[in-house]
C-alpha cells in the first residue's frame, strides 16, 4: 500500500476510521507502520533525486511498508540498513582512491535505527557522534557518500559494514594513493643514489629536457651550444676529474673574471684529454666557458667534429682566435698539436717546438694577456711505448699509439690509468704595452713565444718534483 493510502487511527474517531481532524499520524499508527514511513524517517533532501523520489532502491523498499504488519516494517528496516551500509561501504572505498580526506566529528540527534543507547527503534531522540568525511552535514545526513539516505540504518555499535566503531562512533580510513607511495620510493631511491642534492640534480635535468625538446637554447656563429656542454659534456666529465684523477688546481687567481684572456698550455697524454680536462676546470672554478682552438683533423672526424664544435672548440686559426678574443671570451690553446700528444713516454714532460708563435700574434692584436698552464699526470694515462706509423700514414691520421693496454687488451686498453694531476695558471704576460704593429715583427713574437714555453716548463719541473707519486 503507498503512504497517501495509510489511513491515521486517532483517539478522537471511530475505531478504524479516524475521525478526519487529525493530519498526522498517532503514537499507535507509527507504531505499527514502523520507523520507516515518512512521519518516522530523517530527512532525506542531501541523498533524494530531483522530483522528491528516493535515491536508491532501499529507500523505495523502506517506504512501502504497510501497517498491521509487525514484521514487515522491522524487515523493511533491516534491508533499508544493508543496502545503506552496503552503498556507505563503497562509497569509503571511491573515497580511499585518492588523496587521504581529513577527518572529522560530528554529531547528529534524531530517531536512529538499529538500537544502541538512547537511539532506540522506539523513536525517541538520540544522539550519535560519527566520524568521516569531510563534507558531512549537521543534520548526520552523509551526503558525500553515494546511496547512503541519511545515518538510519546504521548498526549496533555505530559500524559501517565492516568499518570498525564503538559507542555509535563510525570511522572511514582512507590510505594513500599508490602513486603518492611510488613517488615517495622514487624520491628515496634519488636520495641514496645521487646524494642530498638529488633532487636539484633530477630537476636540472628535467628542465634540461625540456628545453631540447621545445627548442628553447642558443647556439652561436660558432657552433658553440652552451646549454648542451654545461649539462652534458662537462657534468660527463667531472667525476672523471674528481674521483679518477683527483685534479688538484692551483693558480686559478691568474685567471681574469672578466674579459679576455688567452690560456697557453702543455699537450700531452696521447689522446687530448688533458684539453677536456682544463676546459672542466676553468668553468668550474671561474664560471666561465673556455672556448678551445683545435686542429682541422678533429672537424674532419665524424661525430667528433659535431660534438666539438658543440662543445667550443673552433679552428686553430689566427682569425676564428682574434675574434673569440674580441667578443671577450676565454681562449685556450695547445701549441704542441699533435707533437706533443705523440711523444713517446721516454720524452715525457719535455716540451716539443711552439709553431711559429701564432697565437702571441693574435695575442698582441686583441692586447689580452697570455696565462700560461702547465698540466702534470696527462702523460701517464696512456702511455705511449710504439707507434703504427705505416698503418697511420695508410689511413690518413699523425700516429696511431701501442701502449702497455692497447691495443692487446681490446677497449679495456682505453682506459685511462689513474694518474695523479696537478694544473697550475701562471701569472699574466700582459701583451698591451707593446707598440702598434708588434705582431708583424717575427723577433719579437718568438720572443714571448719562447718566454711562455720555457715558464711552462719551469713550472712541469717544479710540479713534479711537488708530486709524491704518479698515482698519489
Amino acid at each position: 500500500m503507498a503512504d497517501a493510502d495509510i489511513i491515521p487511527i486517532g483517539s478522537g474517531g471511530r475505531p478504524g476510521r479516524g475521525s478526519g481532524r487529525r493530519t498526522t499520524p498517532s503514537a499507535a499508527a507509527r507504531a505499527l507502520a514502523g520507523p520507516n514511513t515518512p512521519k518516522n524517517r530523517p530527512s532525506r533532501t542531501a541523498a533524494q533525486a530531483p522530483g522528491g523520489q528516493p535515491s536508491t532502491d532501499s529507500d523505495r523498499s523502506a517506504t512501502t511498508s504497510a501497517p498491521g504488519r509487525s514484521g514487515a516494517g522491522a524487515d523493511g528496516a533491516k534491508r533499508a540498513g544493508g543496502g545503506r551500509r552496503r552503498k556507505a561501504k563503497q562509497g569509503a572505498q571511491s573515497a580511499g582512491s585518492g588523496d587521504r580526506i581529513e577527518e572529522t566529528t560530528q554529531r547528529t540527534s534524531g530517531p536512529v535505527d538499529g538500537g544502541g543507547d538512547g537511539a532506540a527503534g522506539s523513536g525517541e531522540p538520540g544522539a550519535r557522534e560519527f566520524t568521516g568525511p569531510v563534507g558531512v552535514p549537521a543534520g548526520g545526513e552523509w551526503s558525500g557518500v553515494p546511496g547512503a539516505g541519511g545515518v538510519s540504518g546504521v548498526p549496533d555499535g555505530g559500524g559501517l559494514s565492516g568499518v570498525p566503531g564503538s559507542d555509535g562512533a563510525a570511522r572511514v580510513e582512507v590510505g594513500e594513493d599508490g602513486a603518492g607511495r611510488d613517488f615517495a620510493a622514487f624520491e628515496k631511491v634519488v636520495r641514496e643514489t645521487l646524494g642530498a642534492d638529488g633532487e636539484r640534480k633530477v630537476a636540472e635535468l628535467l628542465a634540461f629536457l625540456r628545453r631540447r625538446l621545445t627548442g628553447d637554447y642558443e647556439v652561436d656563429e660558432f657552433g658553440y651550444d652552451a646549454d648542451l656542454t654545461d649539462q652534458v659534456f662537462l657534468s660527463a666529465l667531472r667525476p672523471l676529474a674528481e674521483k679518477w684523477f683527483r685534479v688538484e688546481v692551483r693558480g686559478i687567481e691568474n685567471i681574469p673574471d672578466t674579459g679576455s684572456a688567452l690560456i697557453v698550455a702543455n699537450h700531452s697524454g696521447t689522446m687530448p684529454i688533458d684539453g677536456l680536462i682544463t676546459q672542466l676546470v676553468v668553468a668550474d672554478h671561474t664560471n666561465r666557458p673556455l672556448r678551445t682552438l683545435a686542429a682541422d683533423l678533429v672537424f674532419k672526424t665524424p661525430f667528433v667534429g659535431e660534438m666539438a664544435r658543440k662543445g667550443g672548440a673552433t679552428l686553430a686559426s689566427n682569425d676564428d682566435a682574434e675574434r673569440l678574443l674580441r667578443q671577450g671570451n676565454l681562449v685556450g690553446v695547445w701549441p704542441e698539436g699533435f707533437k706533443g700528444l705523440g711523444k713517446p713516454f721516454s720524452e715525457r714532460y719535455k716540451l716539443q717546438r711552439f709553431g711559429r708563435g701564432g697565437f702571441v700574434s693574435a695575442a698582441m692584436r686583441t692586447g689580452v694577456p697570455i696565462v700560461p698552464c702547465s698540466i702534470v699526470g696527462a702523460e701517464e694515462i696512456y702511455p705511449l711505448v710504439g707507434n703504427l706509423a705505416s698503418l697511420a700514414r695508410l689511413v690518413g691520421v699523425p700516429y696511431i699509439p701501442v701502449t702497455p693496454f692497447f691495443p692487446w687488451l681490446g677497449p679495456l686498453g682505453m682506459i685511462p690509468l689513474p694518474s695523479k694531476w696537478l694544473i697550475e695558471f701562471g701569472e699574466p704576460i700582459r701583451t698591451d704595452d707593446f707598440p702598434e704593429g708588434a705582431a708583424d715583427d717575427p723577433m719579437l713574437v718568438f720572443n714571448v713565444t719562447d718566454q711562455v714555453r720555457e715558464t711552462i716548463q719551469q713550472t712541469l719541473y717544479t710540479l713534479l718534483m711537488q708530486r709524491r707519486s704518479v698515482f698519489f
